[in-house]
């Protein structure tokens, strides 16, 4: 009875470790994905043509730092645009001639929202429109461009008429 005893902890013990080991993988995640992080930021909204890789959650950088993500998308109706919804932070202010773009990271890397402060005096409040905005780039319409061209547009060489030496 001893015996079983010892093993029955030893096993007990071995599954409390793994139920500490998962509750720490998915804490990490949490903190790390931000899912725990609420809309307490200011919100902005942005019109795109196009916000192809872009969801909930994107990042939204000012040069190259995060300072925010995207908490809503839908599309205008009337407009035919992507309507996104910023959630920048608090401290963060940006001049109302700002404007937004949808950059990627790499050929490989995902889309974030691109913010680039202005220079007017007046600052953005909360719900205001960044007004000038460029939507995704479509990189395997440039990619495709590119290879299409591999050519190049060069005039042929003339024809050389003269009889070989």
């Amino acid at each position: 009875m001893a015996g079983t005893l010892k093993d029955n902890l030893l096993e007990a013990l071995i599954g409390l470790l793994v139920v500490v080991l998962a509750a720490g993988f998915v804490t990490y995640a949490w903190a790390r994905t931000g899912a725990g992080e609420g809309n307490d930021g200011t919100q902005l909204v942005a019109r795109f043509p196009n916000i192809a890789g872009v969801s909930l959650g994107t990042d939204v950088k000012v040069a190259g730092v995060k300072v925010g993500k995207v908490v809503a998308l839908e599309l205008d109706p009337t407009s035919y645009q992507a309507v996104l919804r910023l959630s920048v932070d608090r401290g963060l202010k940006l001049p109302i001639d700002s404007s937004a773009a949808i950059t990627s990271e790499g050929l490989l890397g995902g889309n974030y929202v691109a913010l680039t402060p202005g220079a007017d005096s007046a600052m953005l409040k909360a719900g205001d429109e960044i007004v000038e905005t460029s939507g995704a780039p479509d990189l395997m319409g440039l990619i495709g461009s590119v290879v299409n061209r591999s050519g190049g547009d060069a005039p042929a060489a003339p024809a050389n008429d003269a009889p070989p030496r």
